[in-house]
């Protein structure tokens, strides 16, 4: 959760110089702040005295540098390429260079808004290299103490301009940018491993009256045994063998309440070889044996 540890009072703003040798670092921070911009205020205010080329931002602009924005309260939108964005708590806008934008929160809402500006060679290979894109300008990560803890510390840099804090500065948005696509990837990959698991409940629902094993399974799934025991358990905290022994034994429940086939039909049905090792499997699972079951479900 994000605290206010880096609050001193409703904003903060501060347009940065830089020399010959902080350029010579090939990266430079231009500007850094946040505004607290309550329900029902103009957005932006009109006290804090932007710089020309960044007094539209409500209505549109283009800058010649980067911009990242973390929104931590309220709500608002961000149009960026002909692209119109939903902004909420725990949104990292991207703004970049000749890149035509506008954004602003809720008139009725308002929104807490840290930011900060920078550009250089260094940057743009970033940008070259994909690893940061136009065509990605939003991530939603969530309230993230750490990142708000790199913007303090860029806001205490930048106040007190000790000996070369250009290059610590930038340091800093580096930091920042390495923890947004880290959050970025990690939701990724939870969704990655969701899909997985339940890639891998399809073949064994589909296989249910066969007998597939977890070689099998990882087979299909084009990934090794280990890893796909490894994500199914920690989804389900069943193995893939145990998910398919449960699977199997809810059918013979279905199956045995019809009353149409008997223990042995049921167990040759859901591929068990052995009808005596499938009835001490059922009761092993359910506490009663399958000559029982009906009788007792229906007592």
């Amino acid at each position: 959760m994000v605290t206010d540890g880096a609050k001193r009072g409703s904003s903060f703003i501060r347009y940065l110089t830089y020399s010959n040798e902080d350029e010579k670092w090939q990266f430079v921070c231009t500007d850094a702040g946040y505004n607290e911009i309550q329900p029902g205020v103009p957005y932006p205010p009109n006290k804090q005295g932007h710089p020309g080329p960044f007094k539209p931002v409500a209505s549109g602009r283009t800058l010649n540098e980067y911009q990242m924005i973390y929104i931590t309260r309220g709500s608002g939108m961000f149009e960026t390429s002909g692209r119109t964005l939903a902004v909420q708590p725990g949104s990292i806008l991207i703004v970049f260079p000749g890149v035509r934008h506008h954004y602003k929160p809720d008139f009725a809402v308002g929104w807490t808004e840290y930011w900060v500006g920078f550009r250089g060679s260094y940057v743009d290979t970033l940008r070259n290299e994909g690893f940061i894109s136009p065509d990605r300008p939003q991530y939603a990560i969530g309230l993230q103490n750490s990142i708000l803890t790199t913007f303090t510390q860029i806001f205490e840099e930048v106040q007190t301009q000790k000996p070369l804090y250009q290059p610590k500065v930038c340091a800093y948005i580096l930091t920042l940018i390495a923890e947004v696509l880290s959050f970025d990837r990690q939701q990724s990959q939870h969704s990655h491993f969701e899909q997985l698991v339940e890639r891998a409940k399809f073949v064994m629902a589909e296989n249910i009256y066969g007998d597939i094993n977890l070689n099998h399974i990882a087979d299909i799934l084009s990934v090794s045994t280990s890893h796909l025991n490894e994500v199914f358990k920690s989804y389900t905290s069943m193995t893939p063998y145990q998910y398919y022994i449960h699977i199997k034994i809810l059918r013979a429940k279905e199956l045995l309440d019809r009353g149409e086939l008997s223990i042995k039909e049921v167990a040759f049905r859901l591929g068990f070889k052995d009808p005596y090792y499938f009835s001490r499997l059922f009761k092993s699972k359910t506490g009663i044996s399958p000559s029982r079951w009906n009788s007792f479900v229906y007592q």
